[in-house]
């Protein structure tokens, strides 16, 4: 099991829906999180993309001489960039990172945002252009030189001097609900991604995009991307949950949904459709609660409760095919180590957090009046 963290680039803080306990994200605190998430033992981050974020591709880069093996999930933006351009991009990021890149698919699903980038087009087409920026960029990066004409691009003698690390390229991410954008999962990526749903309905996509992918003669890995709030009992864990959406009014709840409403998103609409727009019925499965999904875009659900149960949840999900877990919490910073210190002690972690360095106190904790170390236990109240 691998376990990614989440670099919070459109803001971070204590609640959700208010500027109360808000904090800002700047050069410095992106840092603390990637070198907390970098010491921890977390496989890599998720750097978000879009109109509400600071440029993935910048932000990442900044991160690059801040940590040692983190690897970093950065978003390319088919239709928003040149495929020729994006695999240039990557080739330096991968050989300036040590091959510490992966390659996030993101189409899009807000049609006034991608109107105010410049791009026009419907939801299958936005995929169909997809398909034809990934055959050129994967061509180009295997160390060919493209000529192509389709539908949507059209490349003359594309290609790139320096090859990546990480061959023949960095691996692809990719996430999409609708039948468009499975099929060109199952036809480019390395990994398909999913937001948190019910394991059922998970089961069904993934048996889905395991089909279509067969069609084409390849095999797919499975991530999925969830926030987390784990405590040491389920009561804390549940109390903590009411805590983040505790200054959530009804109305910011209804503009919030009003404009998720213009999505065309396939995979928003179903965030979207676990909570209805209300409070009255947040825990959706056993453990998943969607109450973060009344006013985030994107990934709402989170596994609520102990470190055991959370581990237990994780690994029915494990079951079903998925390796990769992308967490989050708030605020990160401080969630980061919470979840590293309850949780993955419970996990098949494929590569725990590399033993502290010689200049390190050993982990046992504050010594007790000076000159005992405490035990590995409790003290008994």
């Amino acid at each position: 099991m691998k376990v990614f963290w989440f670099i919070p680039t459109h803001g971070d803080g204590r609640y959700l829906g208010t500027s109360y306990g808000a904090r800002a994200v700047d050069a410095d605190y992106m840092q603390q999180i990637a070198k907390a998430a970098d010491r921890l033992g977390y496989e890599g981050v998720l750097i978000p993309t879009g109109s509400s974020c600071e440029d993935p591709w910048i932000a990442a880069a900044t991160l690059i001489p801040e940590t040692k093996r983190l690897k970093f999930l950065v978003a390319v933006r088919p239709g928003l960039m040149s495929p020729t351009l994006a695999a240039r991009m990557s080739a330096t990021f991968d050989r300036l990172s040590g091959g510490r890149l992966l390659i996030n698919v993101v189409a899009g699903g807000d049609p006034v945002e991608l109107a105010g980038d410049g791009l026009f087009l419907e939801h299958d087409d936005r995929y169909g252009l997809t398909d034809e920026f990934l055959d050129i960029w994967r061509r180009e990066l295997s160390g060919e030189t493209v000529h192509f004409k389709g539908d949507h691009l059209r490349i003359e003698g594309g290609r790139i001097l320096y090859p990546a690390i990480q061959q023949p390229y960095p691996p692809l991410w990719f996430g999409g609900s609708s039948s468009a954008g499975q099929e060109v999962a199952a036809k480019h990526a390395d990994v398909y991604l999913t937001w948190g749903e019910p394991p059922h309905e998970v089961a069904e996509k993934l048996a889905s995009v395991r089909k279509r992918a067969e069609a084409h003669g390849r095999a797919v890995r499975f991530g999925i991307r969830l926030h987390v709030i784990v405590r040491e009992t389920e009561e804390e864990a549940w109390q903590a949950a009411d805590e983040l959406i505790k200054h959530l009014d009804d109305r910011t709840i209804a503009e919030a949904q009003r404009i998720f409403a213009r999505f065309d998103s396939v995979g928003q609409k179903r965030m979207s459709r676990l909570h209805g727009g209300g409070r009255s019925a947040l825990e959706i499965s056993p453990n998943l609660w969607a109450g973060i999904g009344l006013v985030r875009g994107g990934a709402g659900t989170a596994l609520v409760g102990s470190p055991e149960i959370v581990a237990e949840r994780m690994k029915e999900y494990a079951a079903l095919g998925i390796d990769t877990f992308i967490l989050s919490g708030y605020p990160h910073l401080e969630e980061a180590y919470r979840t590293a210190d309850l949780l993955f002690p419970h996990l098949p972690l494929e590569r725990p957090a590399e033993p502290n360095g010689p200049s390190s106190i050993s982990p046992f904790g504050e010594l007790i009046a000076n000159e005992v170390r405490p035990a590995p236990r409790a003290s008994a109240h």
